[in-house]
């Protein structure tokens, strides 16, 4: 990470702690209002979201150029996977062997690219339910939005463009976006599994009901009452007594 990134970061997280102290205070007055308590679910939901947004954000435009800036000799850089060959170039100028390929800046800048839009993959399936398509045509909707935003100096804003638009940009974010669908989709699946393999095991050691009990007056009669005990002759009616008249 460079000296840049470091600083915007530390921005961005400054930018959190405004921001979300500006939106988590009406919040909790609105939840007392209507639901007599706080939800901490959707407070701390707020809270993730405000805070990748002022992350992003901060990566994304800062840091603004100074005066003395130097312009950039290419602002557009429309060839797929460029960044393979100025990785090699890296390696070659200052004579690095292609083991030290992941700890060249141009790697290290595809990653950060692709990490930036994981959380917002991820956010599609956890918080907004969404499925694999829309989660790819956001990280390259928004992916492109931030394009578009450098390439004009931010709308205008910046004294001239100081950012490239790379179109490995949009395919690194747009990856970033689908690996973080993938991962939580995974992890919601193995949730589901371990939730389903509890109520499994919890129904298996239960105790079975006991059967109701039956009515006395409707119990059925006991074979060995009616037939005697075991190995006994049969009574035969020829042979007993007759009641005696009254």
């Amino acid at each position: 990470m460079t000296t840049a990134q470091e600083t915007a970061l530390a921005y961005g997280l400054g930018a959190f702690v405004v921001v979300w102290s500006m939106l988590a205070i009406p919040q909790l007055i609105i939840h007392l209002a209507r639901f007599g308590r706080v939800d901490r679910r959707r407070v701390l939901t707020t809270g993730v979201v405000t805070l990748y947004a002022c992350l992003a954000v901060a990566v994304v435009v800062l840091p603004l150029p100074g005066p003395g800036d130097q312009r950039l000799a290419q602002t557009v850089q429309l060839v797929p996977f460029q960044w393979v060959t100025d990785v090699g170039t890296e390696l070659a100028t200052y004579g690095l062997p292609r083991s030290h390929a992941l700890l060249t800046l141009t790697f290290q800048q595809l990653a950060m690219n692709v990490l930036l839009f994981v959380p917002l993959g991820a956010l599609c399936v956890l918080l907004w339910r969404r499925g694999f398509l829309f989660t790819t045509l956001a990280g390259f909707g928004v992916s492109l939005l931030v394009e578009i935003t450098q390439l004009t100096a931010n709308f205008g804003t910046a004294p001239f463009v100081y950012r490239i638009f790379d179109v490995d940009d949009l395919m690194a974010n747009t990856a970033g976006a689908v690996l973080g669908w993938v991962a939580a989709t995974v992890a919601l699946l193995l949730v589901r599994l371990r939730k389903a393999d509890a109520a499994r095991a919890s129904a298996a050691v239960r105790p079975t009901p006991l059967a109701a009990a039956v009515p006395p007056h409707r119990a059925a009669p006991d074979a060995r009452a009616v037939a005697g005990p075991v190995g006994a002759p049969h009574a035969d009616l020829r042979t007993q007594p007759l009641p005696l008249p009254r």
